[in-house]
């Protein structure tokens, strides 16, 4: 059992290494891990252990393993596969793929036969050159933003055409194979109607059946997993019952994915076979190379089968360029986009090498042709597009200044989308979008595609935003189909207006094992968001009450945008440096983008509020709440984060309530409308009446942060804007203590904000014998600060002195600030479930001078505290503290790290304070219910 767990661990270990080279060497991936599997397997390092009884190949695990994952590829490949696409590719595509087939096959099976092969190793050599890997094909059209040219769309509708007559020719050599003497024409024609049958019934009623009984299951799944679990389980019974018919079972997994990829879930379906596709899938891959042997390349006879087959296989391709004749089309172009082989014809391979029909030097022959035709085939399409780019002529940029009465798009009899006129470059990105919209009724033909694709690519597309352009964009986000975002993408148009996106794209087509040309997923938060504004998918009360905010929503278009962008930027680095440059180039009214703008970057904040131990509380509520400010953005934040999110059904009732109380804290009924003025403004307005009006005072109190307004009293407001003005020098203090009760105090402290603060002030009240039991931390825009700290003196009866206070801090804060270490305080970070703030959470054994030691350890890391929570129970400290760093900006990894290391090692150096920060809306309240600290 050790050696199984072994096993997985070094073939995962291997296959993303392999995955991260293949990317960084831009290489494809499959080439990468077939190669890694040669290396870890018994033939090289031999880091895979043999199974049981077997002195070579992988172990049984493994290739159980290997069997799921390529379920799982021919699942997907059934999925993304567009029937209708496949029809629209016309006759070129079709006679490419046939002559594709047909000529790489009987060349192939004529040197096979001249090489010494028995027939049925032929037949397995020859069929292993018949498909093209159409992943490898559309990655590197992608790359080169070729996918809208015709020669790219040829060899895309060809390679998928392939990849089905594959499937049926793979079928009829494993029959034939398994039989015992010759074949007879009558059993041949036998065995190919029952392949052509199987196909053609299980599809038909797959497609037919399949969305339904789905689509009822999603609907009334409770638990999380239940339609994938059942979408795995009706492929895995398609492929029994494919192996039944005595035919190979990834063909019943194809056609259980043709009949998934028709269904209302396929996009929900994908999502999450997506992760699991990424655990199996390579493991297939990996597979292959693990049961090569090595050493069977240096043979000779392995070289010279490798080498016939190579060139079978690229001079069979390069042939099939002919079937575009009559077309506008480099035949080259396209021969050359049909050479790499790949995933159908690995399993050729590999199921000849199990079933023992191919010895191991046909295989590895089989494995070098896949390899070579895979790695050469990215240089050779860039080049050859490199050449065509040159020869292509400039007249595509002739364009007619005026606009045709009827618009530049006609819509022809026969539902083809043409260009009346050649529209000026500069309206590119608008006629885009307006063809992107007409999609789903209409198809674009080759020379609108090569116009929009031209353009893109010389006409500057993100500077043509306008009003217009953004009111279709939105229009697409709200209501734009698959079809229309693979327009959008294949053609250039989504890479050269929004350049932001760049890496997005590229990482999708990098993640895409197989039809990336042929099925583009749709961004998910953007169709989740949609489906909730529908009424779509609706399965639990949390859903159902998004669904009627989202309805009501009053600017719905700045959320669509903002759901986009969560989509695009949120994994992302500095995604709010990428989400607001992106916003620089649609144009949106300032409130527009303020909104959205807000809605990124609080993409994750109720959730982690929400989900927070304390979550609940009203001093977590109010800060939101005061964040938030207004129902729009608490209700469009409530369905984005539905959206964007996969939650367990205890989460979005915690979430649901969380949200409920948002709206009840700031005085809004269920219907929108304002019963009474918010907290904060009550309180403003009380602190107001209290002072006098007074013009600095009331200047002071209006310009208070939100949060520090909620957590205090009117007459404690009022009473520290006095404290407060005017704002002592640098380096003084202002102290006033108040009685509160008996032997408990408020000392309220006034400076100007300077690091370390709360570090140098909780050392003096800790040397004056005071108790700190909460505290209230406000920092205003200029700079001011307040500290009002809620006391309990040691000796009962004694009185804080406020002028000792006064005189003892100037001095402490210009003298060595230190303390003891901390080595048993345990700190986690947490920067999603603050919107400022990156919470730190600190368990240790409580002891006096512990929120003293905490508060000089942040202080030397740069943290600024801006709230904090002490509880203690059975003498442990479980302490919560808000910081930032001194630009008032969440934690980065080196802060977090200096921090654990002054509770580490204790502080003994000078503290460097930087002056002035001005940091505006800072409050921190700290609370201590028992024991010392």
């Amino acid at each position: 059992m050790s050696n199984v767990f072994l096993n997985i661990l070094v073939v995962l270990v291997a296959a993303k290494l392999a995955a991260e080279l293949a990317e960084r060497i831009n290489v494809p991936t499959v080439a990468a891990e077939i190669v890694a599997g040669i290396l870890i397997g018994p033939s090289v390092l031999g880091l895979v252990k043999h199974g049981i009884g077997t002195t070579s190949g992988p172990p049984e695990v493994l290739s159980v393993l290997g069997e799921i994952g390529v379920i799982l590829l021919l699942l997907e490949v059934g999925m993304q596969m567009d029937l209708r696409e496949l029809k629209a590719v016309g006759r070129a595509s079709m006679t490419v793929a046939v002559i594709g087939v047909i000529a790489p096959m009987s060349v192939g099976l004529f040197a096979c036969q001249l090489l010494g092969m028995t027939t049925n190793q032929s037949l397995f050599a020859a069929s292993a050159l018949a498909a093209t890997s159409v992943g490898i094909t559309a990655r590197v059209f992608g790359d080169l933003r070729a996918l809208a040219t015709i020669e790219a769309r040829t060899v895309l509708g060809a390679a998928v055409a392939d990849d089905v007559i594959g499937l049926v020719i793979l079928t009829v050599v494993v029959r034939i194979a398994a039989g015992s003497g010759g074949i007879s024409a009558a059993s041949l024609a036998k065995i190919i109607a029952i392949a052509l049958g199987f196909l053609v019934v299980t599809s038909v009623l797959g497609v037919l059946g399949a969305p339904k009984i789905f689509a009822l299951i999603d609907r009334s799944a409770k638990s999380t997993g239940t339609l994938f679990a059942l979408a795995l389980a009706f492929t895995l019974g398609l492929a029994q019952l494919a192996s039944l018919a005595k035919l190979a079972p990834i063909i019943g997994a194809f056609v259980a994915g043709l009949s998934l990829g028709r269904s209302s879930s396929a996009a929900r379906i994908q999502r999450e076979l997506t992760p699991v596709g990424h655990l199996f899938i390579p493991v297939f891959f990996l597979e292959i190379g693990i049961q090569t042997d090595a050493r069977a390349f240096l043979h000779g006879k392995v070289l010279e089968i490798a080498a016939v087959l190579t060139v079978v296989a690229i001079s069979g391709k390069l042939v099939a360029g002919i079937g575009a004749t009559g077309m506008k089309a480099d035949r080259l172009f396209i021969g050359i986009g049909m050479i790499p082989r790949g995933e159908v014809g690995l399993i050729f391979a590999g199921i000849g090498l199990r079933e023992a029909i191919l010895t191991d030097n046909i295989y590895a022959s089989i494995l070098l042709m896949v390899l070579v035709t895979t790695l050469i085939t990215p240089p050779l399409l860039a080049l050859r597009y490199r050449v065509l780019a040159k020869r292509r002529p400039a007249d595509h940029l002739v364009s007619s200044l005026a606009e045709p009465a009827e618009g530049w798009i006609a819509s022809t009899a026969g539902r083809m989308l043409e260009l009346r006129q050649t529209p000026p470059t500069a309206l590119a990105l608008g006629i885009s979008l307006d063809i992107a919209s007409r999609l789903d009724e209409a198809t674009p033909s080759n020379d609108l595609l090569m116009w929009v694709a031209r353009s893109a690519d010389a006409g500057k597309l993100q500077s043509q935003w306008t009003e217009m352009s953004t009111a279709l964009f939105v229009r697409q986000i709200a209501h734009g189909s698959t079809r229309a975002w693979r327009f959008l993408e294949t053609t250039g148009v989504l890479e050269n207006s929004l350049p932001e996106l760049t890496p997005v794209l590229r990482q999708r087509r990098a993640a895409s094992s197989v039809l990336e040309g042929a099925g583009v997923s749709p961004w998910p938060v953007v169709e989740r968001f949609r489906s909730l504004v529908d009424g779509v998918q609706i399965h639990t009360a949390a859903e159902q009450r998004a669904h009627a905010i989202a309805r009501r929503l009053d600017r719905p278009a700045p959320v669509y945008i903002a759901s986009f962008l969560i989509d695009s930027v949120s994994d992302q680095p500095a995604s709010s440096h990428v989400a607001q440059s992106l916003l620089d180039r649609l144009r949106l009214t300032e409130d527009d983008r303020t909104l959205v703008a807000g809605l990124v970057a609080d993409a994750g904040l109720l959730r982690g509020a929400a989900l927070r131990p304390e979550g609940l509380t009203e001093d977590s509520v109010l800060r939101v709440a005061a964040h938030l400010r207004t129902r729009e953005r608490m209700d469009a934040l409530f369905v984005l984060t539905l959206a964007q999110n996969a939650l367990e059904l205890w989460e979005e009732r915690l979430i649901d309530e969380f949200h409920r109380v948002l709206v009840d804290c700031l005085g809004i009924d269920g219907v929108g409308e304002e019963r009474t003025s918010s907290v904060v403004d009550r309180n403003r307005d009380a602190a107001l009446e209290l002072a006098g009006r007074r013009p600095h005072i009331a200047d002071r109190i209006s310009a208070a942060p939100l949060a520090y307004l909620i957590s205090e009293s009117p007459e404690a407001i009022a009473r520290h804007a006095n404290l407060l003005e005017p704002v002592p020098a640098r380096s003084r203090f202002r102290v006033n203590v108040h009685a509160e009760e008996m032997d408990v105090w408020r000392v309220e402290i006034t400076t100007r904000d300077q690091l370390g603060l709360l570090a140098i002030t909780t050392g003096v009240l800790e040397q004056a014998g005071l108790d700190v039991q909460d505290a209230v931390l406000a920092t205003w825009g200029d700079g001011a600060a307040l500290q009002a700290f809620r006391v309990k003196s040691e000796l009962i009866g004694m009185v804080p002195d406020p002028a000792a206070i006064e005189r003892a801090l100037p001095k402490a804060a210009t003298v060595l600030l230190g303390a003891l270490p901390a080595p048993d305080a345990e700190v986690s970070f947490d920067d999603v479930a603050s919107p400022w703030h990156t919470l730190a959470e600190v368990h240790a054994t409580d002891r006096r001078g512990l929120l003293h030691a905490l508060a000089v350890a942040f202080a030397v890391a740069g943290a600024d505290v801006h709230a904090a929570s002490i509880t203690t129970n059975e003498a442990m400290a479980f302490d919560r503290f808000d910081l930032t760093d001194r630009n008032g900006r969440k934690l980065d990894a080196d802060m977090k790290a200096a921090i654990r290391d002054a509770l580490q090692f204790g502080v003994r150096g000078e503290l460097r304070r930087g002056g002035l920060f001005g940091w505006a809306n800072k409050v921190a309240t700290i609370s201590k219910h028992s024991g010392d600290s």
